[in-house]
């Protein structure tokens, strides 16, 4: 309770008259300590909290000096009063504060405080001072509270930080699936080949996503074949274990990996979920397989569409601290749909490449049995991923016994291209067959005939007559139109390009002022001649000179060997990543007989 301030003298009055109720019930109510000073810095007055704070009643400090009742120094001493910064403030009518002073309680216990003092002055005569209000504070508690607002904020900062990183992690969890996905189509995208698909997928899945993946794929409409089990790394030994076909699934079987290969929706299982009994001889086996890789979570998608299954994925994690979660399924889901898509696309391709290359095996001529001449030929489909082109070969007698060889190749890798290469193929043989006179004359020929009769239109070729007696000597004499030029082998080791006789493409509708030129060349004995198409010199990142320079130095390595062996081992030798067909057809001379052989 405020003293009332009437019974201490004039500044007693006057200061009673400027406290109006409404201050004295505020000064009452307020937890900071307040006293108020006269001009003498005696007490005037003092609040509930400052009796609290100074453990002094209102009644025992009235009119005490605040100073000497009061102040001390760290030691205990009273404060010299000439050095008490409140009583110059107080003389000087002038605000001031101290930030660590000690007060002495009445319970003779020195506190630490802080003040703030503000002077009192009459507004009714300028200047006249009635006092001062102080206001006090312990420091221990307004440290504790400093430090409990400070916790508080930091606590709040900390609540701030960790939903910031919950969020950042969320973002970079998101970020790292879509960039997962987008590899993945990526890689799925550069084969048609089933097998070299699911070991990209596998590499990709694994650790990155999972610590294992299997991959079952529907063969016919009741059997599944487990094609492929990616584990850890140095945990690759017993992962042959779980490859091959699965058993039936039974009937009215419930198990995940059933029910997604029966046209299921995508299934999450955590631990109480793998616990569940099997209930098919096919769960049964899946169970074992889940079991010997310790899993703690799984995955299983269908590779494909509900309304076209092609196959189930499974993932596993191993770790019951990190388990799969809805964000993960959705994913893994769409993995499994461009998955099914790539396995879909590369099953039709397979169908339609194993047609194409039956049909343009079947369109290849056998080779004949001329003289002491022998021949060999051979046909290699692009790699898995291409489709097959209109590269071909031919050899045949002509009318006049000569032989005649061709090696060609249609513009284009589709059955339309060798549909193409089977109208020039017959064309081309009957317009030879009594043609005795230039090759160049012979192409020309072909090409004009071309856009009537075929719907091939480019095309390139060489056409070669091989002319001389059983026993020689023999002469080549060729066209080529846009077609790589033969590369002729002789027994003494050496080898060179037969460039002359080149002339533009067909297709190209050179009229009758145009001819293609012909050329022609001795054959020496035990030659061999070597026409081929551009799949064996044309590789992806490399240039034609490299491509030629390569054909001529393995060819040169072979030149001794039997023919079918050169011809086997010539495309094994080249460089990997060409993406077109190789037709290859080889001419080996005889040696001549000597009087002795005869």
């Amino acid at each position: 309770m405020v003293e009332d301030l009437r019974s201490g003298g004039d500044h007693e009055r006057r200061l009673s008259a400027a406290m109006p109720g409404l201050w004295q019930h505020v000064a009452e109510q307020l937890g900071t300590a307040v006293a108020v000073l006269d001009p003498a810095g005696r007490i005037v007055a003092v609040n509930p909290a400052a009796e609290r704070l100074l453990g002094r009643a209102a009644a025992v400090v009235h009119g005490q000096d605040l100073h000497d009742l009061c102040h001390r120094d760290p030691g205990g001493a009273v404060v010299p009063r000439e050095r008490c910064p409140l009583l110059r403030a107080l003389a000087e009518g002038r605000p001031a504060r101290g930030d660590d002073d000690r007060f002495l309680r009445g319970d003779g216990r020195l506190v630490p405080m802080s003040w703030s003092a503000t002077p009192l002055t009459d507004d009714d005569v300028s200047g006249v001072s009635l006092g001062m209000v102080v206001l006090i504070v312990e420091i221990a508690a307004e440290r504790r509270a400093r430090r409990e607002r400070a916790e508080r904020a930091e606590q709040s900062e900390r609540v701030e930080q960790a939903e910031r990183a919950a969020h950042t992690s969320a973002l970079e969890s998101l970020a790292e699936r879509l960039t997962l996905v987008a590899e993945i189509t990526d890689v799925l995208g550069q084969t048609l080949e089933v097998d070299e698909a699911l070991a990209r997928l596998s590499r990709l899945l694994v650790p990155r996503l999972a610590d294992w993946a299997a991959v079952d794929l529907r063969v016919g409409s009741r059997q599944v074949h487990r094609v492929a089990v990616t584990g850890p790394e140095g945990r690759d030994a017993g992962q042959e274990d779980w490859r091959g076909h699965l058993p039936p699934a039974g009937e009215a079987a419930h198990s995940p990996l059933v029910q997604v290969l029966s046209g299921g929706g995508p299934v999450l299982q955590v631990r109480p979920d793998l616990d569940a009994p099997p209930d098919s001889p096919l769960a049964a086996v899946h169970s074992a397989f889940l079991g010997a890789t310790g899993a703690a979570s799984v995955i299983t998608v269908p590779l494909g569409s509900r309304g076209h299954v092609t196959g189930a994925l499974t993932l596993v994690r191993t770790e019951a601290a990190r388990p799969f979660d809805t964000g993960d399924l959705d994913v893994v889901s769409d993995i499994g749909r461009r998955v099914g898509l790539v396995i879909d696309n590369a099953r039709r391709f397979g169908r339609q490449r194993a047609v194409a290359e039956a049909m343009q095996r079947n369109l290849l001529p056998p080779l004949p049995e001329h003289g002491r001449f022998q021949l060999a030929a051979r046909y290699q489909p692009a790699p898995a991923g291409s489709q097959v082109g209109g590269d071909w070969y031919d050899a045949f007698p002509l009318r006049d016994g000569t032989l005649a060889l061709v090696i060609g190749d249609v513009v284009g890798h589709d059955l339309t291209a060798a549909a193409g290469m089977a109208q020039l193929h017959g064309i081309l043989r009957s317009l030879t067959w009594d043609h005795p006179g230039p090759t160049g004359a012979v192409v020309d020929r072909l090409d004009d005939a071309m856009h009537a009769i075929t719907t091939v239109r480019m095309a390139t070729l060489v056409l070669a007559r091989v002319e001389g007696p059983d026993t020689g000597p023999w002469t080549l004499h060729w066209t080529s139109a846009g077609h790589p030029p033969p590369l002729l082998l002789t027994s003494d080791g050496n080898a060179q390009y037969l460039e002359s006789g080149q002339g533009l493409i067909l297709g190209t509708h050179l009229g009758a002022g145009g001819h293609r030129p012909s050329a022609t060349h001795a054959l020496p004995p035990g030659s061999t001649l070597l026409l081929y198409t551009d799949g064996l010199i044309e590789v992806r990142g490399s240039d034609l000179d490299s491509g030629l320079a390569r054909l001529r130095r393995h060819a040169l390595a072979l030149a001794h060997d039997p023919l079918d062996t050169l011809c086997d081992r010539l495309s094994a030798r080249m460089a990997p990543g060409s993406t077109d067909d190789i037709a290859l057809l080889a001419l080996r001379l005889p040696v001549p007989v000597t009087g002795a052989e005869a």
